[in-house]
């Protein structure tokens, strides 16, 4: 399906996309429990034992537990044909494509920050390849990480060398409807990096000044790195394109930790939010068990509409 297409049949970030189902003798809907009111996303290998290995039928499984969204931080080096295949399942399943990560990120060593041009054209050459990537699977936003604080410049010169690569990107975004959404990382996991808090997400977003640079709120990372999540959220809601899900301690899934998931959702979705959360978070039990557990707790944190 054509990526106009794509957009004019789909309400912004709702995951409904209307298409014929294929006959894949599959159960009936009917047969399935009710679709989550939001829209969750699961990764690959969240339900690699109840589904097995095969990232087609782990897509099926997820649609028939009712699920409407899905991400996959590893796309972009998935196999064309598996990219397609993916993509075909999808549209099949009213499923929408969440994100995955857009480039090379430079965990040990300053990149955007540094101002340097060679890694700014890497990074460029990244987004462009991305979104070819992007169009390829329907999907409409992808993850950006900024990488690593550069000790030898002062913040503001960071920033603004991150402010420029960033707008020359979203001139290569803007065209195809994508959506980087720049993610905040805690210090624990990610020591050093430049990166870290919604307001400074928030501060950079608005000097881009464009549609295709927003935010990805991960609750996991801002739990441990500043708290204060509702507040936060409210602060930078209109810069805010995506949200990611974990539970601290232990990154796992909601009812597993500090964080009071019901509460969270309930006022993103007061909010108007209708876009997707990932779940970028393991399984706090394995096997068949934990799997199940998983999607009982998601059932325990939906909204009710």
């Amino acid at each position: 399906m054509k990526r106009r297409r794509f957009i004019e049949t789909t309400a912004l970030g709702s995951g409904i996309l209307v298409t014929n189902s294929l006959s894949t003798g599959r159960n009936t809907p009917s047969d399935h429990p009710a679709k989550f009111a939001m829209n969750f996303a699961p990764h690959i290998g969240m339900f690699k034992h109840s589904a097995g290995a095969d990232p087609i039928d782990q897509l099926n499984f997820m649609a028939d537990q009712g699920f409407s969204a899905f991400e996959d931080n590893g796309m972009s080096g998935r196999e064309i044909s598996t990219q397609e295949r993916m993509a075909a399942v999808m549209s099949d399943r009213q499923m929408t494509m969440g994100v995955f990560v857009a480039h090379k990120i430079h965990w040990k060593k300053p990149n955007l920050a540094s101002g340097d041009k060679d890694l700014r054209k890497e990074f460029l050459n990244d987004i462009r390849n991305a979104v070819v990537v992007g169009r390829r699977v329907n999907a409409r936003w992808m993850t950006v990480v900024p990488g690593h604080t550069d000790l030898r410049l002062g913040m503001g010169y960071q920033t603004a060398h991150v402010i420029e690569t960033l707008k020359q990107a979203s001139a290569i975004c803007e065209p195809h409807g994508i959506t980087m959404v720049l993610e905040p990382l805690n210090f624990r996991n990610h020591p050093g990096l430049f990166l870290t808090e919604i307001g400074q997400a928030y501060e950079i977003c608005t000097s881009v000044g464009s549609p295709s640079c927003k935010i990805l709120f991960d609750i996991y990372h801002q739990q441990i790195q500043e708290g204060n999540l509702i507040p936060n959220i409210d602060e930078a809601w209109e810069e805010i394109a995506y949200f990611q899900i974990g539970d601290n301690p232990g990154r796992n899934e909601p009812t597993t930790g500090e964080i009071n998931y019901k509460n969270v959702f309930q006022h993103i979705h007061n909010r108007g939010y209708k876009g997707i959360l990932g779940m970028e978070h393991g399984n706090s039990t394995q096997g068949v068990e934990g799997e199940q557990k998983v999607i009982e707790a998601y059932r325990s944190v939906d909204i009710k509409p």
